[in-house]
């Protein structure tokens, strides 16, 4: 069973990847191409509460993230959000970093906050179907 979170971003059907303790999702509002969410599948509201699997288990999680946004996107940096306010189970909002733009499906991604914070307000707002179409493209890749 998955948690409010996991749900709250669309899975399963944003779902690109998945580990023994995380769901790897598409985020629906690209604030960036490439925008995803690691969700914690443990129930945990406190980044202290997960379990030593889970720790050791996110290592894996960023090694697959990092490898598939650094061929699909062509990111400079990359952020984890940890931001927890609004949804509450341990979750981190992943933003690949660029100067410029990322072209995708019809709609042009620019990163509104390079080279500063992240601009979470300007957004690409993907469809249900964008965003699922999106996840089996960066599943597919996952795999490969």
């Amino acid at each position: 069973m998955t948690n409010a979170t996991a749900r709250k971003f669309g899975h399963p059907d944003t779902l690109v990847a998945e580990t023994a303790h995380w769901l790897v999702l598409v985020r629906p509002q690209q604030p960036t191409f490439g925008a995803l969410v690691l969700v914690c599948k443990e129930e945990a509201t406190a980044f202290s509460d997960l379990s030593p699997g889970a720790f050791a288990d996110l290592k894996d999680a960023v090694d697959g993230v990092e490898a598939l946004l650094r061929h699909t996107v062509a990111y400079e940096r990359i952020n984890y959000l940890m931001l927890m306010m609004v949804d509450p189970d341990v979750h981190f909002h992943v933003l690949p970093r660029y100067p410029g733009e990322r072209t995708h499906g019809g709609h042009t991604f620019t990163d509104a906050g390079w080279p500063g914070p992240p601009a979470l307000a300007s957004h690409v707002a993907l469809s249900e179907e964008e965003a699922s179409a999106l996840a089996a493209d960066f599943a597919a890749r996952w795999r490969a």
